[in-house]
């Protein structure tokens, strides 16, 4: 297997660094290709912007990104450290994205990696996403730390539940892009527990990757649950533990319930 880590984190040092070598050791030593975009190091530029697009401009005196996003990636007038990463993503199978929870999403530099990196053409196009995506076949996972303890990301916390707060990644970048989406590992406020909790974690960890096989991925509705709108049909419970139906007679409340039982029965 081939696996991509794009790691965003500072600080070599960091916690996070330690987990994004045990992600290294543990899949080499079963064998995997690992490949790491450290972009910190890498001095990344996360702005998408003209300088993206080094070939000639379909349209030179109106910037819509998204149509020269798509026209470049048609004529190969990507700018190359793009090209370079788009590379990565292709050739892996496993696509693992290390970073700090950073005011409730993930750090900036890695954010423009999306924006730039899962451009219009390469990773979505028209009638190609979720279960259609361009990168149907390949899992991808997140690998977190926090701040705060765990009881703050808890459905009665005051940050609110974890599987939410993750939602925009889980569902709108790597389910969008066709990924099969595995649960998140997450180490609480690594800097401020003990060694000992700290690794705990990190064993934790390796045996998480040692059994990736056997996780359960994340669930999103197919396209056959949905209408012409896009909404779920009429009769169709949400099982996303983020969206409700309205239209099956059930509330929030419901659809987060038998979530979080089904969650807890695993």
């Amino acid at each position: 297997m081939n696996c991509l880590i794009v790691y965003a984190h500072p600080e070599p040092a960091s916690f996070n660094g330690a987990l994004k070598d045990v992600a290294i050791r543990e899949l080499e030593r079963m064998g995997h290709t690992v490949v790491v975009s450290d972009l910190y190091r890498m001095g990344w530029n996360p702005a998408l912007g003209p300088a993206d697009f080094d070939g000639e401009r379909a349209n030179a005196d109106y910037l819509d990104l998204s149509r020269e996003q798509e026209h470049a990636f048609a004529t190969g007038g990507q700018s190359p450290d793009v090209m370079a990463e788009q590379a990565k993503v292709m050739a892996a199978d496993f696509v693992l994205l290390q970073f700090p929870v950073w005011w409730f999403s993930m750090p900036a530099i890695l954010k423009g990696w999306v924006d730039r990196v899962l451009s219009r053409g390469f990773a979505y196009s028209a009638g190609r996403k979720y279960e259609t995506g361009h990168f149907k076949g390949k899992r991808a996972m997140l690998s977190i730390t926090t701040g705060t303890a765990s009881t703050l990301y808890e459905s009665n916390g005051i940050d609110g539940d974890l599987h939410h707060v993750l939602w925009p990644i889980h569902n709108g970048i790597l389910g969008y892009t066709g990924f099969t989406v595995l649960p998140p590992f997450a180490a609480w406020m690594p800097a401020r527990v003990p060694q000992q909790e700290r690794q705990s974690y990190l064993d934790a960890y390796a045996e998480r990757l040692r059994n990736l096989d056997q996780v359960e991925p994340l669930f999103f509705h197919p396209w056959s649950d949905y209408d012409h709108s896009q909404r779920l049909k009429p009769g169709v419970a949400a099982r996303s533990g983020v969206q409700w139906n309205p239209l099956a007679g059930q509330t929030f409340e419901e659809s987060a319930s038998e979530f979080a039982q089904r969650r807890t029965a695993r």
